[in-house]
């Protein structure tokens, strides 16, 4: 997504893992315990082991060689085909990860139950250059892309620690964690951390509305830092702004940032979620409308009901422009139902409210489909 500012002056600290330093020096990510030393125990927990797989699609990835795999990415590789399951035992996973379209029903599973433990974490940007010449572009820059339909992930961290105070010199900030745009991608217990469009909900093509869930999931980031065009669904999750030293004053940036299809008739659905700031009190804006060069057409949809917005959202003027040749009043935004101080309403005509009527359909299960990943076991 576009940067609002051009001046990246340095933010006045780290946020994200230092895995070449080996320090813990985090926002979100929490370092591992230290474990006695001596043979180290099975990494894998109750999901088995190379020597006792859960099934014979059962893969195991463990950065210190106690399973099949090293790296995440080179298990992907080998799970051609459909139904394969990953395993990945606790540790930090410093490399990028794509799962092609032909990798359908996969699911990874964090070894540990806390996505803490399971981090796959790189650090590219739109603006960083590419071997050979040109940049990454946003998707480019994407630490994790999944194509595949019946994507599922549980208790795993995706993050891209790239940071503006390291590159002054690249205007290209957009950082993305993920990039989801398989139909039915399932993420519980899930974190999303970033900078700069941190999750990227989107799909294949303007013709295909992918659906994805999200559970019990948390996301942090400053500008437009969950986006795209997917019918998202975000249950009981929490979306935390960030702090920022390199601007003056408001806004330092956007949650949401979605991009629908003009022929989709969902978007976004936020519901018994909540948003949270370690920035200054009205400094954040909940959305913007993100209308593509590539879709003149888009017209965003986004629904936020029964979730608590913090003080950090400018309860005021919620909603802004990403341009003025497509405002926000002429989108689909609304809420229902929402507490906080920042969801107060004090100007009206900036707070679209749905009535009980339209709220009815404004649901999961209408979003979905027959598709039902809240009834998966955990």
């Amino acid at each position: 997504m576009p940067s609002p500012h051009l001046r990246q002056p340095p933010l006045s600290r780290r946020v994200f893992l230092l895995a070449s330093a080996g320090a813990g020096a985090t926002l979100a990510l929490a370092p591992v315990p230290a474990r006695a030393a001596g043979a180290r125990p099975c990494p894998f927990g109750r999901y088995g082991s190379p020597a006792d797989r859960l099934t014979a699609q059962t893969l195991y990835v463990d950065s210190s060689g106690q399973g099949d795999f090293t790296s995440v990415q080179a298990a992907v590789t080998a799970a051609g085909g459909s139904g394969w399951t990953l395993v990945i035992a606790p540790g930090t996973y410093r490399e990028t990860v794509a799962v092609d379209v032909t990798r359908t029903e996969m699911t990874w599973l964090g070894a540990s139950g806390d996505p803490r433990d399971v981090v796959i974490v790189y650090d590219n940007a739109a603006g960083t250059p590419k071997p050979g010449g040109g940049t990454y572009g946003t998707t480019g820059s994407a630490t994790t892309l999944v194509q595949a339909d019946g994507f599922t992930a549980r208790h795993i961290t995706f993050a891209n620690d790239w940071l503006r105070a390291d590159h002054p010199d690249i205007s290209g900030t957009q950082a993305v964690a993920i990039k989801v745009q398989g139909d039915r991608s399932a993420f519980h217990h899930c974190r999303f951390l970033g900078h700069q469009d941190t999750l990227y909900a989107d799909s294949m093509a303007l013709g295909i509305f992918a659906r994805q869930y999200f559970s019990h999931c948390y996301a942090e980031g400053d500008v437009d830092f969950v986006f795209g065009r997917a019918t998202a669904v975000y249950e009981h999750c929490h979306f935390r702004t960030l702090n920022r030293t390199d601007l003056g004053g408001a806004p330092y940036g956007f949650v949401f940032a979605p991009s629908t299809a003009g022929a989709n008739p969902r978007g976004y659905l936020v519901v018994r979620s909540r948003i949270t700031s370690e920035a200054p009190d009205t400094y954040y804006k909940l959305a913007r409308p993100w209308v593509p060069s590539s879709d003149r057409t888009a017209h965003p949809s986004l629904t936020v009901r029964e979730t608590w917005l913090g003080p950090g959202i400018d309860a005021v003027a919620p909603y802004a422009n990403m341009s003025d040749a497509f405002p926000w009043q002429n989108q689909r935004f609304a809420e229902y139902r929402n507490t906080g101080a920042g969801a107060v309403v004090t100007v009206p005509e900036n707070r679209p409210q749905l009535t009980s009527e339209q709220a009815e359909s404004a649901t999961r299960e209408t979003y979905l489909g027959d598709w039902t990943p809240w009834k998966e076991g955990r």
